[in-house]
């Protein structure tokens, strides 16, 4: 996910991804343990999915127009 599609989700959507993400994450880090996980980068590439919707969610807090 991109920062410039995270900004067309409206609140409620973003919460709902921000939820997915984090559930995400969870089953990934236990494959991960399990020695299941086939792709270890995608554990990184949902860490950083989950700091942009949070940046985001922040810019619409403090009326932040997103940049560019």
């Amino acid at each position: 996910m991109k920062a410039t599609e995270a900004r067309k989700l409206s609140d409620k959507e973003l919460d709902e991804k921000l939820t997915g993400l984090k559930k995400d994450l969870f089953f990934l880090r236990m494959q991960h343990a399990t020695n299941q996980l086939d792709n270890p980068i995608r554990i990184s590439q949902v860490k950083k999915d989950i700091a942009r919707v949070k940046t985001v969610i922040r810019q619409k807090q403090l009326g932040i127009e997103g940049g560019s």
